[in-house]
Formats: structure tokens, C-alpha cells, sequence
């Protein structure tokens, strides 16, 4: 048994990773502030014995009770509509929040993985994307405050590393789905898997032409694990599927498997929206043995049956 700290607990990555830490045996803390988490995602988990919920912002330094040999730091927005709410709060908790986790993680002895994002990238010149390509990323977009605070938290990650030699690794995770999203995240998995349940329009930003690669939830899980117990990199690793869709195609191929009447309909595209996204992954077969292992209708399929599920 390991006891680990799993920062942004209550969020959609953040909470299946407890419930699959928990079911592997090890000792878990969630920490979270619910900005954009919820407790519903964590219920199951509260009467366990290995479970333990504490409710804190990570801009503020960690509480110095908790003992863990692992840190998983995954506070922080990560939809558009949510990380652009309140950006000077979205920078603050990707630069000071991060300091705090690696203050802590410094002085505990403990090993910290950040989840870094492929919006490291912007708008990317190539494709598909290696982790030595330096990004095109615009400093004082929309989006920046989301994508520059994740450049810098690595930055963060990578000083500690050098100068007070943090053990750290960097996780770049790609477009990820699956059960526990926030069905008002804005994403498009969400947003078309809603419309369609609801024979809404398919709301398909620009002409749809730009792509998108998704990663099941249970996959990036499964990858973040293994990346955080070897020994053979520090990072950043690319952490998504490779197989490339259009987000017209992704549209039509939910709108399939829901059987829905839905119809297309395509709005202006956002300022800096990425035109292309995706992974090259060879990293992480090489050195971690992963990669995706879920089939996208099998995805899909397990994500409308929790969407279906919800209340509206």
C-alpha cells in the first residue's frame, strides 16, 4: 500500500484515478476545492477506510498533516468555458498552486506528477505532435491563461527538478472522455452526446474540418500509473490516441451509436481554437509499455450510458 495525494480529487480525471488507486489497494487523499469538481463523483469512496476527502485550494500552501509518498497534481480547470471564468484564478493555480504542491512534495520526500496538457502545443505547425516540439502557442489569447500556466508549471516542475532535485514526472494529456465529465463542460464529447440524447442541433464549431484524437478515461489512467512508478523517464510524455478524427466525423459517429435526429450545424470557430491535435505516442510505448487499449465505440458507448443516467 502507497499513500498517495491526488490534487483536483473531485474532477473528472482526478476522481477516476482515486476510485482506481483505491481499487489497486493504496491509500488515498483527495484534495479539492470543488470549483469545478463535484463530491458526487467521490461518494462511493467516502465510507472507505483507505479514503480520505480534504477540502483546499492549492494556491493556498498544502496542509503540512498529510503524509504521502505520491502526489498526482491535476488542480486545475481544464474546459475552455471553465478555465476562462475566472483566468487570473486559472493562473494563479497553475503557477502558485503548483509551487505549493512542489514546495510540499520538495520537503516530503515525495514524487509529484503534474498533468500537463497538449495545449502546451496551441495551434500546432506539425503533426503529429513529438514532445520536443516547442508549441504555438498565442501569449495573450483567450486561451493563454490555460496554456501559458500549464507551460509554466512545467517550468515549475522541471526547476525543482534541477535545483532542489524534486522527483517529478510530466504527464501531457490528450483529449480524454468517459464517465464522471461535467455534461456543461463545454467539450465536444460532452456537447454532442448531450444534443444528441436530446435531438439537439450538433453544434460543430468552424467547418468541422479540424481534428481531434480521444483518449478513454480508464486508458489516461492507466498511463498516468505507469508513468508516476518507473524510473526510466521523468518526462513530459504524451498521453493520448494517435487515431485522428475531424470533429464533423466525431459528430456523425455519436450521432450514430445515440440514434439520434439530431442535424449539424456549424457556428463561427473560437479565436485560437486548435486546428489539429495529435499525439505521437512513441514515448510512452517505449518507455512505459502503454497505450490506448479502448476501442472509440466502446468509449463512446460507456460515456451515453453515464450521460443517460444523469439528471438534468
Amino acid at each position: 500500500m502507497v499513500k498517495i495525494l491526488v490534487t483536483g480529487g473531485t474532477g473528472f480525471i482526478g476522481s477516476n484515478l482515486c476510485n482506481r488507486l483505491i481499487n489497486d489497494g493504496h491509500s488515498v487523499v483527495c484534495l479539492d476545492n470543488n470549483s469545478t469538481g463535484s463530491m458526487t463523483n467521490i461518494l462511493h469512496l467516502l465510507s472507505h477506510p483507505n479514503f480520505e476527502f480534504v477540502e483546499h485550494d492549492v494556491v493556498t500552501p498544502l496542509p503540512t498533516n498529510i503524509c504521502v509518498a505520491q502526489i498526482y497534481h491535476l488542480a486545475c480547470p481544464a474546459s475552455p468555458p471553465a478555465y476562462q471564468l475566472d483566468p487570473i484564478k486559472t493562473i494563479q493555480t497553475n503557477v502558485i498552486g503548483t509551487m505549493n504542491v512542489l514546495e510540499y512534495a520538495t520537503t516530503s520526500m515525495a514524487r509529484v506528477l503534474l498533468s500537463s496538457t497538449s495545449e502546451v502545443y496551441g495551434d500546432p505547425k506539425i503533426s503529429p505532435q513529438t514532445e520536443e516540439y516547442w508549441g504555438n502557442v498565442n501569449p495573450i489569447g483567450p486561451r493563454s491563461c490555460y496554456d501559458e500556466g500549464k507551460r509554466i508549471a512545467e517550468t515549475l516542475m522541471m526547476e525543482y527538478h534541477n535545483v532542489k532535485k524534486t522527483d517529478i514526472r510530466i504527464a501531457r494529456i490528450f483529449n480524454t472522455y468517459g464517465p464522471n465529465m461535467d455534461k456543461n463542460d463545454g467539450r465536444i464529447i460532452s456537447n454532442f452526446i448531450n444534443q444528441c440524447l436530446k435531438n439537439k442541433e450538433i453544434t460543430v464549431y468552424g467547418d468541422g474540418s479540424q481534428t481531434r484524437s480521444l483518449c478513454y478515461i480508464d486508458d489516461t489512467v492507466e498511463g498516468l500509473i505507469r508513468l508516476m512508478n518507473q524510473d526510466t523517464t521523468i518526462g513530459p510524455i504524451n498521453l493520448g490516441n494517435p487515431y485522428e478524427l475531424s470533429v464533423q466525423e466525431i459528430g456523425l459517429f455519436i450521432k450514430e451509436l445515440t440514434q439520434s435526429e439530431s442535424k449539424l450545424v456549424f457556428k463561427e470557430l473560437p479565436k485560437d481554437d486548435p486546428m489539429i491535435r495529435c499525439p505521437d505516442i512513441t514515448k510512452a510505448i517505449n518507455m512505459l509499455g502503454w497505450e490506448p487499449q479502448v476501442q472509440l465505440k466502446e468509449g463512446i458507448l460507456k460515456t451515453v450510458d453515464y450521460f443517460s443516467h444523469l439528471k438534468n
